[in-house]
């Protein structure tokens, strides 16, 4: 039997935009479909001229349409979505933020549309990433357990939030901007990760200057103007200390999670645990302790605690949570970050990746949320 045009769309409805996760056919994104004896033609609009991942498009679409029975070559003609079909398609995909306009519960930064992750039906754990003084390896921390919990099979989305000393792109290795769909940002994801970041918007040797009301309506933008699309995880490096980043997120998102980072000297556990206090001033849970730096392994196997021992230990008994772990001093782990070659990507069963790992399934299943959220059934 000789393809079908039907034949071709249906191949081609599992096929995802590899930005938008969701299905090119039910974005509107195949315009047209010829078929020439064994040759078929499709035609696929592109959300944005120049988008960086045409190929992987080409590639999937191609793939799709050779496993058909009866098609021996593919060819494909693109296009670009008009103005009127991107606004069409950010609201389909963000919401109508004129529902939540007016309300006193909105906090969109463009048209007053809601935070989702602040609301109570919301999935999404947040996991607030914090330090006293910075230095710790907190940043690093926060890119390769979000990489971890990707790795289990979530989907993880990262927040930046440290806006002055802004890192996680170049930690992570992304290497293109967030693509913009009528004002509606899509953050790029690498490592199963997606991300947005100051990094993107200022050059890496220029300074930001701001004061508090700024930097609200920074972190306001990055939690309402970008496609987040529900991820299991918020993951949110925080920058160090306890100022206004840290308020507004407590105001942004009272249901998040607080995870601090320490290293094990007794003085930088005695400056973590501001942050911890100041967490449970603004009603957020500090839910556990990771120790970073814990001690370096030599090639004789043994472990040298370069930076002494227990404050980790001491910081989560004072708090009345879990240690979750100890991280040991790998230079892998330091050379992956700045070279934005994550451990945990390239090299999972080294030992601070293990470490990391294991922190991660301890959030994930020990430390799981015991009330479930279902948004779906509702009170009439």
């Amino acid at each position: 039997m000789p393809v079908t045009e039907s034949d071709v769309i249906e191949a081609l409805r599992p096929v995802e935009d590899p930005e938008l996760h969701r299905s090119i056919v039910e974005l509107g994104m195949v315009r047209a479909v010829r078929i020439d004896g064994t040759r078929v033609e499709v035609q696929v609009a592109l959300t944005i001229a120049g988008c960086p991942l045409r190929n992987e498009i080409d590639r999937r679409v191609s793939s799709a349409v050779t496993d058909l029975d009866g098609v021996d070559t593919v060819g494909l003609d693109f296009t670009v979505m008009t103005d009127e079909e991107r606004a069409e398609l950010r609201q389909r995909l963000h919401g109508d933020p004129s529902a939540t306009a007016g309300s006193q519960q909105a906090h969109g930064h463009a048209e007053g549309r809601a935070i989702p992750f602040a609301d109570p039906s919301s999935r999404t754990r947040v996991l607030l990433i914090a330090s006293g003084k910075g230095g710790v390896g907190k940043s690093s921390l926060t890119a390769n357990l979000s990489i971890a919990l990707a790795r289990r099979g979530h989907s993880v989305a990262v927040v930046d939030a440290d806006v002055w000393g802004f890192s996680i792109p170049r930690m992570l290795g992304v290497d293109r901007p967030p693509v913009v769909i009528d004002q509606m940002l899509v953050p790029p994801e690498v490592h199963g990760v997606r991300c947005i970041s100051m990094g993107f918007f200022a050059e890496e040797d220029q300074p930001v200057i701001w004061r508090g009301p700024m930097l609200h309506k920074a972190l306001e933008q990055f939690l309402t103007d970008v496609f987040w699309d529900d991820p299991d995880f918020l993951v949110v490096d925080l920058p160090p200390g306890t100022g206004d980043i840290a308020l507004s997120l407590a105001q942004f998102l009272p249901r998040a999670e607080v995870y601090v980072v320490t290293t094990p000297q007794p003085a930088a556990q005695r400056v973590a645990q501001r942050a911890a206090f100041m967490s449970q001033r603004v009603n957020l849970e500090v839910k556990g302790v990771i120790e970073n730096m814990s001690w370096f392994t030599g090639d004789d196997g043994t472990r040298y605690e370069l930076f002494g021992a227990g404050g980790g230990e001491e910081l989560a008994d004072r708090l009345g949570v879990a240690l979750l772990g100890q991280v040991p001093l790998q230079p892998e782990l330091r050379e992956g970050s700045d070279a934005g070659r994550p451990v945990m990507a390239l090299d999972p069963e080294a030992e601070a990746a293990r470490a990391i790992a294991a922190i991660a399934e301890r959030i994930d299943v020990e430390l799981a949320p015991t009330r479930r959220f279902h948004p779906e059934l509702k009170i009439l």
